[in-house]
């Protein structure tokens, strides 16, 4: 199947985008389309800009936190003590 029997293609407009790992992607847009500010790049997935000599940052990664790491930023050892008290003595006066 070729171009004569689909009909004539858009025409196209190759935008360079530029990762700060220094890949460079090229995709393809519709003329007079509207082109993005970044692109995710296709080899490390990084956002990257039309900017070559200024690509945006890459992503800032937050190590796993378990969910006793998170209890501990909302709470202090007091608030922990004093809630633990409590539940031991509902469990020690509940009769089953």
């Amino acid at each position: 199947m070729g171009e004569a029997e689909r009909g004539e293609a858009a025409p196209r407009v190759e935008i360079s985008f530029w990762c700060a790992n220094g890949h460079e992607s090229t995709p393809n847009f519709l003329q007079g389309a509207n082109v993005p500010e970044s692109w995710d790049c296709p080899r490390c997935g990084w956002p990257a800009g039309r900017d070559q000599e200024n690509p945006p940052a890459p992503p800032k990664i937050e190590p796993y936190k378990t969910h006793l790491a998170y209890v501990k930023e909302r709470r202090s050892d007091e608030d922990a003590d004093a809630i633990l008290s409590e539940a031991l003595e509902d469990l020690r006066n509940d009769p089953f």
